[in-house]
């Protein structure tokens, strides 16, 4: 039985698209210390986490520098994690940032991590992501 090239033709198409991955609706970046990221590419719609190592009881906490609007809507205020271990006072935490790709367009997000009242003085730490929404 000869089948027509017009049949196969949509079923192979539709065998490949379905094979095509779509971009995750989550990226996410886990910094250690003083980081740059690589240039970031991200889809319009796309949710960013941000997870930094954090101990705000030395009274260091990360602070937006450069917040990449529009190109990043920010998705709510820094959410900071305990160690799971119980009686670790003053143990290291992480702090958890969420963004969203609003807009198309290029961008940098930075953080700095110091103390709130010593401005004046260099972050102790940094993170500078580049990045580009598509």
């Amino acid at each position: 039985m000869k089948r027509s090239p017009y049949v196969l033709i949509p079923a192979a198409l539709l065998a490949l698209s379905a094979c095509a991955s779509k971009p995750s609706d989550t990226v996410t970046l886990d910094q250690d210390k003083t980081q740059s990221c690589a240039p970031l590419v991200l889809q319009k719609g796309q949710t960013l986490i941000l997870t930094l190592p954090s101990n705000p009881t030395t009274g260091f906490r990360w602070t937006l520098s450069e917040d990449a609007s529009p190109q990043l809507r920010n998705l709510g205020p820094e959410v900071y994690t305990n160690p799971e271990e119980e009686g670790l006072i003053g143990a290291e935490g992480t702090s958890t940032w969420r963004f969203r790709a609003a807009e198309v367009g290029r961008a940098h997000l930075k953080l700095a991590y110091q103390r709130p009242w010593e401005t004046a003085e260099p972050a102790s730490q940094s993170v500078d992501c580049a990045l580009e929404v598509r």
